[in-house]
């Protein structure tokens, strides 16, 4: 493709070389140049891309793209090109590149700090069940129609995010759903994607090593809201406070939804099961297969975009009466010895206080709950005592272990946990550092009628130590323990 059509979107300060050079494949990765490459030098949170263009240049890279002028002498075999803005260049270069494919997609994007992963997958199997062809992009796994492919990030780089929406577009997708991380926002990651509809489902403290506070990280978010164009639709959840700040400046059409108030869809709660919720959607009862009052937000969301897509209310509600939980979200074990475990990927304060209350009112004091909890590594370190308290004050036993500690001691990310814990609130909890052995020791001490919750990794099936993955999986863990049980 001609650097001209590809650059055609940038906002350009100047040009050296040769504007109109053939180019024949693309990178922000220095490592896969090759000849007639465009390299894009992007400033990332560890390292910056200008650090690579020695090496790019090295590699016989065609054109270079950087927004930081640092150039004393130009090669003149190789085509500079000095950009406002890299990682806005970046998304652009990377959507022009493979057509613009989400202009030709309904995209949906969901936003917001827990339930993202379950309401961006729910909304791919409602399509499909609906006959659509329909592509996911999320936490779990990236889908394009029946096909799934592993998924590294929340939200992808540019250019592979934009190569799987040109897969999708390829394989006659009509729409697609996916996460919007704050990071990706605020790197720029989706910009220029048109979006059919955007979602907010919740704001709670979380990414605090990378935001510097809670408002930077709500407006961050809010920035996703303003950026959608008129023909978009904008759905937040308005029993969150930080729901109508999302629409305070968008364009797109405001829409809400509410368990607890008014709004466009609104949900009541009747009764609840372990194996299910009995619910009323905009007057329409239903029983669907999810537990606790989050999940009826993250229902709510799923109804409401379908609906704002065009589709049946009733078809709509009968397909979420058949939808089954995500993986590792609330997903629930009985074991032997007659308790039960739940495996749930809640990894924030606000997140394990929700599947704690949720397990609260279906158990009704009738048992109690142990809970194995950890926190990361190299992550928000805030937000570490504030997840042993919530534990210790949810639970009637709870076991602090480690989840991905990264480069960090185990032992001082559960003594970051401790710190949040007064003297009577120790005394109940245990530490033990082998996530193994910790969630032995939980079915150890459960007694028939118990709930056991193993919290904050969910669908990850491995564990990061000092840079290495090392194959863990809870729910496999769990299982092997049910199958020795006596």
């Amino acid at each position: 493709m001609k650097l001209s059509q590809l650059t055609e979107r940038c906002k350009i300060v100047a040009i050296h070389g040769e504007e109109n050079v053939e180019v024949e494949s693309i990178t922000s990765d220095s490592r896969q140049v090759q000849k007639g490459s465009l390299f894009i030098a992007v400033e990332g949170i560890n390292t910056d891309g200008h650090d690579y263009i020695a090496k790019a240049i090295e590699q016989d890279v065609l054109v270079v793209v950087y927004d930081k002028p640092m150039f004393e002498e130009y090669f003149s075999r190789v085509t500079y090109v000095q950009v406002e803005n890299s990682a806005v260049a970046l998304a652009q270069i990377a959507s022009v590149w493979y057509g613009n494919p989400s202009e030709q997609l309904k995209l949906v994007g969901v936003t917001g700090t827990n339930g993202k992963t379950t309401v961006a997958t729910l909304l791919y199997r409602m399509f499909r069940t609906l006959g659509y062809g329909a592509g996911l992009l999320s936490t779990v796994t990236n889908c394009v129609n029946d096909d799934s492919y592993p998924t590294t990030h929340t939200t992808l780089d540019p250019i592979t995010l934009n190569s799987f929406l040109r897969k999708m577009v390829d394989a006659g997708c009509e729409y697609a759903f996916m996460e919007v991380s704050s990071h990706a926002i605020h790197q720029k990651r989706v910009y220029g994607l048109r979006f059919q509809g955007g979602i907010f489902t919740n704001l709670t403290q979380d990414h605090l090593d990378y935001h510097k506070n809670m408002l930077e990280y709500r407006n961050v978010k809010k920035a996703f809201f303003d950026a959608l164009p008129e023909t978009a639709f904008a759905l937040t959840n308005s029993d969150d406070k930080n729901g109508g700040v999302m629409l305070q400046n968008t364009k797109a059409k405001r829409y809400t939804y509410s368990v607890k108030g008014l709004a466009d869809f609104k949900a009541r709660i009747f009764e609840k099961h372990f194996d299910g919720t009995e619910i009323e959607i905009n007057g329409k009862q239903l029983i669907v297969q999810f537990v606790g009052v989050f999940n009826v937000y993250n229902l709510l969301a799923v109804y409401g975009v379908s609906v704002l897509l065009g589709e049946e209310p009733e078809e709509v509600l009968r397909i979420l009466s058949v939808l089954k939980p995500v993986a590792g979200r609330f997903q629930t074990l009985r074991s032997p010895g007659n308790f039960t475990a739940i495996v749930d990927y809640a990894h924030t304060p606000d997140a394990l206080t929700n599947v704690l209350n949720a397990i609260h009112e279906v158990l009704d004091q009738k048992g109690n709950i142990i809970t194995v909890v950890g926190c990361g590594g190299n992550r928000d370190r805030t937000k570490r005592p504030l997840m042993a308290r919530e534990a210790v004050e949810l639970s009637n036993r709870v076991i602090l272990t480690s989840d991905n500690p990264r480069f960090e001691e185990p032992q001082d990310i559960i003594d970051d946990m401790v710190a949040g814990l007064d003297d009577e609130q120790r005394r109940s909890a245990l530490s033990i550092v082998d996530r193994r052995e910790a969630i032995k020791t939980a079915c150890a001490l459960a007694k028939p009628g118990d709930i056991i919750l193993v919290a904050g990794k969910g669908h990850e099936d491995y564990q990061e130590i000092k840079g290495v993955k090392y194959h863990f999986d809870d729910k496999e863990e769990l299982e092997k323990i049910f199958h020795t049980s006596p």
